[in-house]
């Protein structure tokens, strides 16, 4: 049977990992937590420590930035996996010069065999203006295709702006 998927969208700092979290914690199962983020400053190292801080203690971190397999497929119906997040994901992916259309494909191939629950974090990008560069708008239609593709496949989605959640699919 297919892993119970929850999508949750939303700007930036709109409290979307916190209510993730929370779900995952719900959950009594393990919890896992896929970094995404590649830490190349000390902004994001800042960022990185809220984040652990946030989230205490009762996790298991695996860093990877591109490849979902390595994550997903050791995970087993006991346990759930917070991936925080897709847009990090997929900028490690655009940076790095790979076929996005492929990454997505396999994201989704591993979402597909994962035997655990899976709560993906994303940022809703298309809200703002239409960016000034190319690689901006590149990004920003990449990042609406892939979204549309996990709220595809996701039992759940739901929204979170200013830490309120608004349910868009499913039910929590």
């Amino acid at each position: 049977m297919p892993a119970n998927v929850t999508f949750i969208l939303g700007g930036a700092a709109s409290g979307k990992s916190a209510f993730a979290e929370q779900i995952c914690t719900n959950t009594g199962k393990d919890r896992f937590y896929w970094a995404t983020a590649q830490i190349f400053d000390s902004e994001m190292r800042e960022k990185v420590s809220r984040h652990l801080m946030q989230r205490g203690s009762g996790w298991t971190t695996v860093e990877e930035p591109e490849t979902a397999s390595r994550v997903l497929d050791a995970l087993t119906a006991k346990q759930i996996c917070l991936m925080d997040c897709a847009t990090m994901w997929l900028t490690n992916h655009l940076l790095a010069g790979n076929d996005l259309n492929l990454a997505q494909e396999n994201l989704l191939a591993a979402i597909g065999r994962c035997r655990a629950d899976l709560v993906v974090v994303s940022n809703e990008t298309g809200l703002g203006i239409v960016p000034e560069n190319k690689l901006a708008r590149r990004f920003r239609e990449a990042q609406g295709r892939l979204n549309i593709a996990l709220a595809t496949r996701a039992d759940t989605v739901v929204q979170v702006t200013a830490g309120l959640p608004l349910l868009l699919k499913g039910a929590l």
